[in-house]
Formats: structure tokens, C-alpha cells, sequence
């Protein structure tokens, strides 16, 4: 990708996005989240009204009298994402599920910057290509969207694992992670368990009407961009397209359990969709609850 076309995409993004956050998304961002939360404060000596379950024994056994734990508000939330580069993502049947991602980036992070938030990323493909640390600030934000734009990953395929695994590990205070990506990956159970123990994490599926409708064509041969097989599919074929939408449909369904039983919010955008109208609706449904 040339680097004036990069540079004019960046732009365009941050203008549509700046634009949104300012005039829709930002009331509702920090409202939304299960985050801010409360940290330890201090011990001091129990007074009447003070909630019982928050006695500390141990320190109450130690200084013969009673006393509790306090608490006190985190006053800043923390954004992390969680950023797929797979060649999956290079395919769409209108727009490419990396357009609709690149604008996803663009409005979480710009909205994460209109509350003095910090906001940070990883981008993975079969390993994790780039690192970017929480920081807050506009000109750390705006970097991170171009980075999510220009960078050229080593890696083709998909192994979204490793990357909830190091999120999990360095991210040592509750806060927000949100991964993006088409969820064409497996073995990664474990881990968003893991990481939903501590964090408030959502799920963007990003999809294609391709993924569940077969166009009823001919003998056409189909390319795995992540491995670069290819197969022949014959869409004139009924059974075929039956089969082909009940196989994704299976994965669809399975992906939204696993995200159910960890606790786990789940969006789904699809290429022909305006990003922006979806993350509004998914954040007013949020907001409601």
C-alpha cells in the first residue's frame, strides 16, 4: 500500500470517526462499560453503619478492635484492543471486513480519547505481530489508528490464543478489551476465560453475507487466504449451499455460546452494514440494561 493512499485513508477515518464519537458515541462510552470499578483504599477503624462483609479479620485480630477495608472509585477506564490481521479479513462481497474493521479501531479508540482514556492494542495473526501499551492522548490515539491502517503483518493465518493470553498477563487492572476479528480461529476457549475473569471484554464478529449465503453459480474454485488452498464448490447445487450455510451457521452459534458462558458481550458487523449505526445500537442495548 503506498504510503499517500495510507495516509488518505487515515484521514478519511479519523474524520468520520471523529465526527460520530463527538456527536453520538461519547455520551453513552463510559456509561456502557462494567468498568470504572472500585480499588482498595485503606483499613481504618469499623463505625456503625459501615457494611460488615467488609471487616478485615486479620487486621482486626492483630489490633484487638475492629476494623474495615475501604474502597475508593477508578477514575480512569483503560481501552485495549485486540486487533486480527489475518488474510481472512482481506475478503468482503461489498466492502472488505477490513474497511469495517480499520473504522471500528478508529471509533472505540477516538471515543476511549474523548473520556481522557487510555487506550492501547495488539495485532495478531498466527502470532502477535504489534504491541502498542495503554497511553492516553490524542497524538498516541491517532498513531494507533494509522498503525491499524499501514501495518504489513509477517503472518497470514489466524491464532487468536497467544493474544488473549498476553492481554491477560500484562493488563493488571479491570478495564475494557475488545477483540475484533471474524473468529475464523479455534483453540482460544481457554484463554478468553482466562482474560473475562478480570476484564470486560466484547466480541466483534465481523461478516459477510458470503458467510452463510453461497451465490448459486457454477463450478468455481474457492482460495483459503490464510493457507492458500483451494478447493472447487459447486453453487448450483443445492445440497451444497444447504450444507455450506448450515456449516457456518453451526460456527456462528458456537462462537455466541462460548462467548455466553465466560460472560462475554458479542457484535456482530457485517461488510454491507454501516460499523457506526451497529456500535451506536450496541452501545444504547448496553446503556438500557
Amino acid at each position: 500500500m503506498e504510503r499517500s493512499r495510507i495516509l488518505s485513508q487515515v484521514k478519511r477515518i479519523r474524520l468520520i470517526s471523529t465526527e460520530l464519537v463527538e456527536s453520538m458515541l461519547a455520551g453513552n462510552y463510559r456509561s456502557v462499560f462494567k468498568g470504572p470499578g472500585i480499588e482498595f483504599d485503606e483499613v481504618r477503624e469499623y463505625v456503625e453503619g459501615d457494611d460488615a462483609r467488609l471487616i478485615d479479620w486479620n487486621v482486626s485480630s492483630r489490633l484487638n478492635d475492629v476494623y474495615t477495608k475501604t474502597f475508593r472509585e477508578e477514575r480512569e477506564l483503560s481501552l485495549f484492543l485486540i486487533v486480527d490481521l489475518s488474510s481472512s479479513l482481506d475478503s468482503g462481497s461489498s466492502r472488505s471486513r477490513r474497511d469495517i474493521q480499520n473504522i471500528l479501531v478508529a471509533l472505540f479508540t477516538l471515543a476511549a480519547v474523548q473520556n481522557n482514556d487510555r487506550v492501547g492494542a495488539t495485532f495478531f495473526t498466527d502470532r502477535i505481530e504489534h504491541w502498542v501499551p495503554p497511553v492516553k492522548g490524542k497524538k498516541h490515539a491517532l498513531r494507533l489508528i494509522q498503525d491499524t491502517v499501514s501495518f504489513s503483518p509477517e503472518g497470514s493465518g489466524s491464532d487468536l490464543g497467544p493474544a488473549l493470553r498476553a492481554a491477560a498477563e500484562a493488563l493488571k487492572r479491570r478495564g475494557i478489551v475488545v477483540v475484533l476479528s471474524d473468529f475464523k480461529t479455534s483453540g482460544y476457549a481457554r484463554d478468553l476465560s482466562l482474560l473475562a475473569r478480570r476484564q470486560d471484554v466484547i466480541a466483534v464478529r465481523i461478516t459477510d453475507p458470503m458467510d452463510t449465503e453461497f451465490p448459486p453459480t457454477g463450478l468455481i474454485p474457492i482460495c483459503d487466504p490464510e493457507t492458500g488452498k483451494t478447493v472447487l464448490a459447486s453453487g448450483a447445487s443445492p445440497k451444497f449451499r444447504r450444507q455450506y450455510r448450515e456449516f457456518w451457521e453451526a460456527q456462528r452459534r458456537q462462537w455466541q455460546r462460548e462467548c455466553l458462558r465466560r460472560r462475554v458481550s458479542t457484535l456482530e458487523i457485517s461488510t454491507d452494514e454501516d460499523p457506526a449505526a451497529g456500535l451506536i445500537q450496541f452501545f444504547r442495548r448496553r446503556r438500557a440494561r
